[in-house]
């Protein structure tokens, strides 16, 4: 998979936060595994959502999009095997964003 980067990784108002949000991600997407693993379908929902509202609100699209694909899976009791792609891909797309450097 391509690095991801944030839209805001340019501006300096937003950069800060931007890191802040992208160092997170690596454990997010552990957490994602572990209910997954463990079924926990609720859990996994909410911090589908979560990510969802957070990914674009730091300038990640392919996280929004992902995770809203996920959050609607879960909610439509869709397969586990589907969810588990999903949810998957989540996690890869949360692997490959690239932390912004900072000066």
């Amino acid at each position: 998979m391509d690095p991801i980067r944030s839209s805001y990784e340019s501006d300096p108002d937003m950069l800060e936060i931007v890191c802040d949000f992208a160092r997170e991600l690596p454990a997010r997407a552990a957490r994602l595994e572990a209910l997954l693993e463990a079924r926990s379908y609720s859990d996994l929902q909410t911090l589908a959502h979560q990510l969802k509202g957070a990914g674009g609100g730091y300038g990640f699209a392919q996280i929004t999009e992902a995770a809203g694909r996920l959050e609607r899976l879960l909610k439509s009791g869709a397969p586990e095997t589907v969810t588990k792609e999903c949810a998957l891909e989540l996690c890869a797309i949360l692997r490959a964003v690239v932390v912004p450097e900072t000066n």
